[in-house]
């Protein structure tokens, strides 16, 4: 993409400087506007809903609308979409594949009830990926409103971010942690939702065909997401926020104004955030809640100053672009001198590396040391930011020894967390490795890494064909440029979620991934920027194209198969709930049968069947046996399964078998606190039998199961 590296300084899709100069600040309210913010709300909405992706309710019903909604767009398409190259259809295909491959692997793995969650996601992910590509075919010029979505998106997230912090009792009274975390309850998506606002905030700000006072409220916009950035603590959120910022501004030709937006708004997180770490009651640990009050009410106050003074900063500025036009010249000169600065930076950095006492070989060194250290100490608070250490070395190494354990296959979708207990001593519960491609590899194995790196190539070069890296700008009608412009914000997008999700689990959390998912999906659907696509006017009945009316009803099947087998776990884990309200109330036929529906609706899942278990102990000791036998059957690999019958048959007086059950529990969970205890607890109970066996006295009476 050297010409767009190269390109001039300028934006063909607006006025020139000087042309139209506004008086009075007004909004125009178009159909992209209110197709943007329609977007906008319905991915907030995602967000808020489903949080961090682990409860069970708000995800299922996402997915099945996610598939609802993609399965529609391609009916969409099939009706109305004129003849024509199918645009992306090489990625989806791998796409789907990859799904498919997530789905059977429930036949082999180590948490078949995990995995088949795994697979409701994978199906839901690859709907917003088709969708997005439909929708790319049917309107394509509606590009603007996905930008103008992920921007007020981020912007929207990002105050609420900080709200949380200015009314701490009435929006998350319990949060006792300094960092941003709201509303995904996790610092790192937080700040990587903030970061992936910055091109598309960049991008409005910059151009010139929208209103003043829309450009305007960039600037604010940039404040809110910079300061979220760094308030969350988050490092891998300002690595993408560099790398981010450094591929748009290389790839963009809007750079001179886009240079103006993002330092008014840089100036003013600076003080935001500068106000917020100097305040220990906002971003401190373990702060009683009285003096998060008053502190928030404060920061409040200053908040909104500054967002008001940055407002009329943006005014000012986008007036100014307007009415100031700099000479071909001068716009060349600043930008090298732009180019020249951004160039010091690391040169500065291997500089100063060099003359630290290390050395720079000592210091890369020691830098290496640091990364792969798996027991690092880091601390919570913003001295962080500038911290190495990290825990993904330790996660990242057990999910390659996972991985090693099924080198072909996996373990399974999600069964990184069941399996990579085997080899770990570590106490805490880690469902993820950190890292894409580490927990395909343990979950998918070589299959999942190689479809995963097929997807890669196959969606690389779908987007370098709508994008038309070696079309010149001044080639370009100025439709066409100023589309380009957008494409390559949703390119960078696209990019910074990438990198991000190589070094954390955000793949797994919708409301992040599924705005990148949309702007990955436009760029492979979208076609070559001098293609003819959109919807026709002229179009067949179904009953004159059967094939059309075949492919209908196929995808209104699989949707509607798709969306029951979603929602079939969610319905086990409400009746495994009524099961244990009817416990509560005394009522046990009605458990019996609530744990009996919950393991008919999810035959692949166990916490029914210890529901049974327990419901069947005091009345029928060898059906509940059975019950934990046929979750170990079920699970042989999970060690929760072991400890369960193992436990059983410690209370059921059989110490020497519970010994050898416990020992495969612990075999399979080396960090099990339970397992070990309750192996001590058998040993025990094992050499007082002995003990009065050898003595001639009467043995303890004990009950098989």
């Amino acid at each position: 993409m050297s010409s767009l590296v190269t390109a001039p300084e300028r934006d063909a899709s607006g006025p020139a400087p000087g042309s139209a100069r506004r008086r009075v600040p007004r909004i125009e309210v178009s159909s992209d506007a209110v197709l943007g913010l329609g977007l906008a709300g319905a991915l907030a909405l995602l967000a808020f809903t489903t949080t961090g992706g682990v409860d069970l309710g708000p995800a299922t019903w996402s997915q099945i609308a996610l598939t609802v909604i993609g399965a529609g767009l391609c009916v969409a398409v099939v009706l109305f979409a004129p003849d024509g190259r199918a645009w992306g259809a090489v990625p989806v295909s791998l796409f789907a594949a990859l799904a498919a491959l997530t789905a059977f692997s429930i036949a082999w793995s180590v948490a078949p009830d995990q995995s088949w969650l795994g697979s409701n996601q994978a199906l839901s992910y690859l709907a917003a990926f088709v969708g997005a590509v439909a929708l790319a075919r049917l309107a394509p010029g509606r590009w603007r409103a996905i930008l103008g979505a992920l921007a007020v998106l981020a912007a929207v997230l990002s105050g609420y971010a900080l709200l949380v912090k200015v009314f701490p009792a009435t929006l998350d009274a319990g949060e006792t942690l300094g960092r941003l975390q709201a509303p995904f309850g996790y610092w790192n998506v937080t700040g990587l939702i903030a970061a992936l606002g910055l091109p598309p905030c960049l991008w409005a700000g910059a151009r010139r065909e929208r209103s003043l006072a829309l450009r305007a409220l960039t600037v604010p916009a940039v404040a809110l997401v910079l300061s979220v950035i760094v308030l969350s603590y988050s490092r891998s959120a300002v690595m993408v926020a560099v790398i981010g910022l450094g591929c748009w501004l290389a790839l963009v030709p809007l750079r001179l104004r886009a240079v103006l937006v993002l330092t008014l708004g840089a100036v003013g997180a600076a003080v935001i955030a500068a106000w917020a770490l100097a305040t220990h009651s906002l971003t401190s640990d373990n702060v009683a809640l009285a003096a998060r009050t008053t502190a928030g009410h404060t920061f409040g106050l200053v908040l909104i100053l500054t967002l008001a003074l940055l407002t009329l900063a943006g005014y000012a500025a986008a007036l100014a672009m307007d009415r100031v036009a700099l000479s071909e010249q001068l716009r060349h000169r600043v930008g090298t001198g732009l180019v020249i600065v951004a160039a010091l930076v690391p040169i500065g950095a291997v500089v100063a590396v060099a003359a630290s006492p290390r050395g720079l070989s000592g210091e890369v060194s020691h830098v290496w040391n640091t990364l792969i250290n798996p027991n690092p100490t880091v601390g919570d608070n913003a001295g962080r930011l500038v911290e190495l250490g990290s825990s993904r070395a330790r996660y990242w190494r057990e999910g390659l020894s996972v991985g090693e354990h099924a080198l072909l296959k996996g373990v399974g979708a999600l069964g990184y967390g069941t399996a990579r207990t085997r080899y770990s001593n570590d106490p805490w519960i880690v469902q993820h490795a950190h890292s894409y491609e580490v927990e395909t590899f343990a979950d998918l194995g070589l299959l999942g890494v190689a479809l995963s790196l097929a997807l890669l190539v196959a969606w690389c070069l779908a987007a370098g064909r709508t994008l038309g890296p070696r079309l010149k700008w001044a080639s370009l009608t100025p439709e066409q440029a100023g589309e380009r412009c957008g494409l390559v914000t949703l390119l960078v997008v696209v990019i910074m979620f990438g990198i991000q999700s190589s070094t954390d689990w955000t793949w797994f959390i919708p409301g992040v991934a599924i705005p990148a998912l949309l702007c990955a999906g436009w760029l492979a659907g979208r076609g070559p920027l001098t293609a003819a696509v959109g919807h026709t006017k002229q179009r067949q009945r179904l009953t004159q194209r059967p094939g059309a009316g075949v492919l209908v009803t196929g995808l209104v099947a699989i949707a509607l198969l798709g969306a029951w087998l979603i929602w079939q776990p969610l319905r086990s884990a409400n009746a495994d709930a009524a099961a244990t309200t009817s416990v509560a109330r005394g009522d046990r036929q009605a458990a019996l049968a609530d744990a009996r529906a919950a393991a008919d609706l999810d035959p692949l899942s166990v916490e029914p069947l210890f529901e049974l278990a327990a419901l069947e102990t005091a009345t029928a000791p060898a059906r509940a046996y059975a019950e934990l036998q046929s979750a170990v059957a079920l699970q042989p690999e999970n060690p929760q399964t072991w400890l369960q019958l193992g436990n059983y048959e410690l209370q059921q007086r059989q110490p020497r078998r519970a010994l050898a059950t416990l020992a495969k529990a612990l075999a399979l969970d080396r960090s099990s606190t339970a397992a070990l205890s309750a192996i001590t607890q058998a040993q025990n109970e094992l050499h007082t039998t002995r003990s009065h066996h050898a003595s001639g006295s009467a043995p303890v009476a004990r009950r098989r199961p």
